[in-house]
């Protein structure tokens, strides 16, 4: 008889072993039952000699000889080696489909037709919006039904005031990401009595399912995820220029639509009655118009008001940060040096949770106010080209351009994981990147290898675009803090009497910040503590606030 070979007899001395202490386990059970193991099909000393007896390894199955018919039937209810991975295979498969057609950052669709050369309508006939797959609608719903639980607040909000309307007649044109939250926060205007029209303002950030859903709602919204430069503004274009419908209202972040629309539609420009503008990149563009005099519409900076800068830039980032590395890289942070360019509240954020995951962090600065603050939190305070040669990741958040350069690029040492998690693409240098010496290698979504003639590699995440709403999610809870802001800011500006705002940019009313922390509260069960009338008078306050004047630092 021919000899098994050697990963044969490895594989037969392991099942001899198992076989032995299945004997051990069956001796006591039958103890316990009575039963013997001579009344069982076959006892573990036949399934031994069984497998010695097999001539070579690749025939095993077939020289395995059952003692009845019963015997072969129960033998095969359990799958192969081959039939196992089969199985294995197609489970694997099948969740996959289900899950990439649910969630459009794992899109895995071999439809690569543009959306703009689709012709979709949704199930009320109407064709006004422009989406990767209207058929997604579905589970786009079930992500929003999924936001809305953690969004209480907004949701508090739509049914305090939808038998109001205070937006009736509003016109609101938007460009923010599409997301699951600003799907709840656009349906909230919608039941306020707004129309709207909306964009992304990012080519990375829509979840398509979403955007499909909404859609199917009946907003015109015009935007899929992996948009190209022309189709962005073409995006945007739409949702302005339309028959027979003008907008009144602007909902921006980053400030590409009001640029778009001050640059292509003055006179559409010069009707708005209002601008809400919730960041740092489009809050700068509004104070240069203001500056220069040509701003002619009042807008509401939401990005300083204290709800957003120490809810939406502190909090989530500080969570949204590891997660975008995370699922991006699949890093491990203990013991790895990391620069964090920036130390406001998103630079904040960030290195709280790196270094919570034993991450060594400096932080780079321009500001010695952030910077001493920097150094007080433990932090090293760094000028980036002194220490670029020794980091492991490299993060930006200021808001700023060219602050990681090529020269910077190419001194990082291989293996440097390059990221920005600032709103605007400007921070890092990335056309610098697009020259013929440098090889570009797609690793995954989002994930680029940038390879330099000696094979350094820097790995860049979403070409240095906006890094937790490009690679992933970011927390329901925040957003809804940021999203009441936003709507808010929208009522306001939209029901103000002729002459309470100018043309000018302004920060939002102390007491709307303290309204929309105060409807957050009973998330956390908290119970307020009210003063009494003589506390009041001492501090001379207003008993119902608001509670710190506009120049209170918090």
């Amino acid at each position: 008889m021919t000899e098994c070979g050697g990963d044969a007899k490895l594989e037969v001395k392991q099942a001899s072993k198992e076989f032995k202490e299945s004997e051990n386990v069956a001796e006591k059970y039958s103890a316990m039952t009575g039963t013997k193991n001579s009344d069982m099909n076959m006892n573990v000393g036949e399934l031994s000699a069984a497998f010695t007896a097999v001539p070579t390894h690749k025939s095993m199955k077939k020289q395995i000889q059952f003692a009845n018919q019963e015997e072969k039937q129960e033998f095969s209810k359990f799958p192969t080696k081959t039939g196992r991975r089969s199985l294995s295979r197609s489970i694997s498969q099948s969740s996959t489909d289900s899950y990439s057609s649910a969630a459009s950052y794992t899109d895995s669709s071999d439809d690569e037709t543009s959306p703009r050369e689709k012709s979709q309508v949704n199930s009320k006939g109407s064709s006004d919006f422009c989406v990767k797959n209207i058929k997604q609608a579905e589970f786009g719903r079930r992500e929003i039904e999924i936001a809305e639980q953690d969004m209480s607040a907004l949701i508090s909000l739509r049914k305090r005031a939808q038998g109001e309307k205070p937006l009736a007649g509003a016109k609101v044109v938007g460009c923010t990401h599409i997301t699951a939250q600003t799907a709840v926060l656009i349906e909230t205007l919608v039941a306020l009595g707004a129309q709207c029209r909306w964009t992304a303002c990012n080519i990375y950030s829509t979840q398509n399912e979403v955007a499909a859903a909404l859609a199917e709602s009946g907003v015109s919204v015009f935007a899929w995820k992996g948009e190209s430069e022309d189709d962005f503004w073409w995006c945007i274009d739409r949702c302005v220029n339309v028959e027979g419908w003008q907008a009144n209202m602007i909902l921006d972040d980053g400030g590409d639509l009001t640029h778009w629309v001050y640059k292509k539609y003055p006179s559409v420009f010069k009707k708005v009655r209002g601008i809400v503008e919730e960041s740092v990149t489009g809050v700068h563009r509004l104070y240069q118009l203001s500056k220069a005099g040509k701003l002619c519409v009042p807008a509401m900076n939401v990005n300083d008001s204290v709800t957003k800068q120490k809810f939406d830039n502190l909090y989530c980032c500080r969570e949204s940060i590891l997660d975008g590395l995370k699922r991006t890289t699949d890093v491990m942070f203990g013991g790895k040096q990391v620069v964090v360019c920036g130390y406001g509240e998103v630079g904040k954020g960030c290195c709280s949770a790196l270094k919570a995951l034993g991450a060594i962090v400096c932080v780079t600065e321009i500001d010695p106010i952030c910077a001493l603050q920097a150094c007080m939190d433990g932090f090293r305070v760094v000028k980036l080209n002194e220490v670029v040669r020794q980091m492991d990741m490299v993060i930006t958040c200021t808001g700023n351009k060219n602050v990681v350069t090529r020269e910077h690029l190419d001194r990082m040492k291989n293996g440097c994981i390059v990221c920005n998690m600032g709103h605007s693409n400007t921070e890092i240098d990335v056309a610098s990147l697009r020259t013929p010496e440098l090889t570009w290698e797609r690793v995954r979504s989002q994930v680029d290898h940038v390879i330099w003639p000696d094979g350094k590699r820097v790995i860049l995440l979403a070409e240095g675009r906006l890094l937790n709403l490009s690679c992933s999610t970011v927390p329901s809870f925040v957003l809804s803090i940021t999203a009441t802001t936003q709507a808010l800011a929208l009522i306001e500006l939209y029901n103000a009497p002729e002459g309470r705002y100018k043309q000018d940019v302004y920060l939002l009313p102390k007491k709307m910040d303290e309204y929309v922390a105060s409807l957050h509260l009973p998330n956390f069960d908290a119970h307020l503590t009210e003063l009494s009338d003589e506390q009041a008078k001492y501090m001379g306050l207003n008993k119902n606030g608001p509670f710190k004047p506009n120049y209170y630092r918090y």
